[in-house]
């Protein structure tokens, strides 16, 4: 049960570098320090700062950092729900905070924030409550960084909070960014499943055909069960729908063990509050869908990876091209499948910069 369950953080796509798998007695720390080093943020209107601040009845972790206070935030809502990007932003953030001062979230029973609450409220773990904390946090950076509007950067399982945010409060969104959009989920799961089970045909790959044949129908009516997408993210990650042109997500996990922001006990409280996280929220998840939405009051740019099987892009597309907002645009990532910011990271740079970036003389 445990290897189904770890499986499914980043809009349930499977944690192959989990804790539990680690080499025993790895020292990271000398690693760890290097990378400290080259982050260090050193230029006099800088800000690098990580702190707990009180959002929705809880300490939850924040970390800030940019080379000029003055630039536009980014907020940045991780996946999962209870995978944290913070830990791994090291590896792909560093450009960015040359043009936006960005801020990486630890929400609610994930990461950071779960190590300083362990026993959360199951009753507060529902997607609205994800919402609201959002609202409260931007609140929080507007008034303790002096700015009128915040950029909503959404990915994964984090889309559904960001454009939740742009649709509930689009006085606080200053544009909405969605990387690996959520439009429907079930019809996400339908589509993802199609495409598994095409290719473990194609690959006459006779495990891959018995264990995805037996799901059927997929996802099928009522709520989702843990262990049933938990075999469809194994065999969708394998034929390349999370990280194009692997059969794995390593290269992505992996960059956690030699974090700036996490120790061994962070990470730890990683796999924990994904444990607890998705076993609370995936029959929640099972109805969401923006179909009925038809207009949001904030521009919004979708991040479309070409070869994203986890939330197909085709979905996000077409919602898209239908939805009336004062600008909107969507950019494929013909490299990319669901994790852009690692496949393709100067490109997303580029992207961001040119769709919410301050305007360049």
């Amino acid at each position: 049960m445990r290897r189904f369950l770890l499986a499914l953080a980043l809009v349930l796509a499977p944690l192959t570098a989990s804790v539990a798998e680690e080499p025993p007695k790895v020292d990271y720390e000398p690693a760890r320090k290097i990378v400290t080093d080259a982050q260090a943020i050193v230029t006099p209107n800088g800000v690098q700062e990580a702190f707990n601040a009180p959002i929705g009845g809880i300490d939850q972790r924040i970390s800030v950092r940019g080379a000029d206070r003055r630039n536009p935030i980014i907020l940045f809502i991780h996946g999962g729900p209870g995978s944290p990007e913070m830990p791994m932003s090291w590896s792909f953030q560093r450009p960015w905070e040359e043009y936006f001062t960005v801020v990486q979230w630890d929400q609610r029973a994930a990461g950071k924030t779960y190590a300083a609450n362990p026993v959360p409220d199951p009753a507060t773990l529902t997607p609205q409550r994800y919402v609201d904390d959002a609202i409260e946090l931007i609140e929080l950076l507007k008034a303790r960084y002096g700015k009128q509007k915040i950029i909503v950067v959404g990915h994964s399982w984090g889309t559904v909070v960001g454009l939740s945010v742009a649709i509930q409060r689009p006085d606080l969104v200053q544009a909405y960014v969605g990387i690996g959009q959520i439009i429907d989920f079930r019809e996400n799961e339908r589509l993802g499943y199609d495409w598994t089970l095409a290719q473990a045909r194609a690959a006459k790959n006779d495990k891959a055909i018995k264990d995805l044949e037996a799901l059927a129908p997929y996802p099928g009516p009522g709520p989702l069960t843990i262990e049933r997408v938990g075999v469809e993210r194994e065999w969708n990650i394998h034929f390349g729908g999370l990280m194009a042109g692997r059969d794995n997500a390593d290269a992505y996990f992996r960059t956690l063990r030699i974090s700036p922001d996490y120790v061994d006990s962070d990470r730890k409280a990683f796999d924990a509050g994904s444990l607890l996280t998705i076993t609370r929220m995936l029959p929640q998840m099972t109805d969401i869908s923006f179909q009925s939405v038809r207009k949001v009051d904030v521009p919004v740019y979708f991040f479309l990876g070409r070869h994203d099987w986890t939330t197909p892009s085709s979905i996000a597309e077409a919602w898209l091209a239908r939805l009336k907002a004062p600008a909107k645009g969507a950019t494929w990532f013909e490299n990319s499948a669901h994790l852009m910011p690692i496949e393709e990271p100067g490109k997303v740079f580029v992207t961001l910069l040119r769709d919410v970036g301050p305007k360049q003389p």
